[in-house]
């Protein structure tokens, strides 16, 4: 009887020894699962203007994605831009309606499917999705009709690692993050709590890059998020002195678009037209 209970636990054990050794060596897959699937033509979604694009990064890597020119163009002189930087689940063709409907009115807008995600070449890495921030705000301040010191970032859920790590890297004007969280570590133990935080390479800090931010912060949350938790937005809309931190009521983590609607596309409009123009 003792033989077969010390089997038993031998087993299991050696399975949570194996759960563990996974959760370590695929880390950066869980945080970056990389979708793929095809980048539409702008035009073929309601955007008549937009432009199908190619960037560069520095490594190598060809990124695919879309850029809005600003829709009305100024009548003189140059528009403020915005990178969009969205979640670890979502390519441009999946939230292709939501770039349409929250595209924010007179303001060049940037969106590139990270690396190996969508179209885009390479394979995605938390250093990786770093650099093709780089590469995105290289673009969008090299446009001859976007003024290159009038640019905000938006970053929602595994986008605001994205966003903050750019506002802490150039000089942009404005943030706004919708369902931070506020570390990888901090994940690991909300959703892998056996693994030890010691085994957790991904840093993905947002609360000490929020912590650096010299520039207006604006960030929205669901109330009924369960997968990166209402305290965590707090957290960093605390850490970054926020103007304001919305909390959508009713919205997970996934549904914020549809449960915010109208009055979070008001909020995020009013805060860029504020701080850019």
């Amino acid at each position: 009887m003792i033989s077969a209970v010390l089997k038993i636990i031998a087993v299991l054990v050696v399975l949570f020894a194996l759960a563990v050794f996974l959760a370590w060596r695929f880390q950066q897959r869980v945080a970056f699962p990389a979708p793929r699937g095809a980048l539409p033509a702008p035009a073929a979604v309601g955007i008549p203007d937009g432009e199908l694009v190619e960037v560069t990064t520095q490594d190598g890597v060809t990124l695919r994605g879309w850029y809005l020119p600003p829709n009305p163009a100024p009548a003189e002189g140059k528009a403020p831009g915005l990178l969009w930087f969205y979640g670890n689940m979502e390519t441009i063709g999946g939230i292709a309606p939501v770039l349409r409907e929250f595209r924010p009115p007179g303001i060049g807008m940037l969106v590139l499917d990270y690396r190996g995600y969508g179209q885009s070449g390479g394979k995605p890495t938390e250093r990786g999705v770093y650099r093709d921030a780089d590469a995105a705000w290289e673009y969008i301040t090299s446009r001859p009709e976007i003024d290159d010191t009038r640019v905000a970032v938006y970053g929602r859920s595994i986008g605001s690692a994205v966003a903050l790590y750019l506002a802490t890297e150039h000089p942009v004007s404005a943030v706004v993050l919708e369902s931070p969280f506020t570390s990888g570590r901090d994940m690991a133990e909300e959703h892998y709590a056996p693994v030890p935080s010691v085994l957790v390479e991904l840093e993905l800090d947002n609360v000490s890059r929020a912590r650096e931010l010299t520039v207006p912060l604006l960030v929205f949350h669901g109330s009924d998020d369960w997968i990166a938790p209402l305290p965590m937005g707090r957290a960093v809309a605390e850490a970054g002195r926020a103007e304001e931190f919305v909390v959508i009521d009713g919205a997970g983590h996934n549904d914020t678009y549809l449960e915010g609607g109208e009055e979070y596309r008001r909020r995020m409009h009013e805060f860029l037209r504020e701080h850019l123009f």
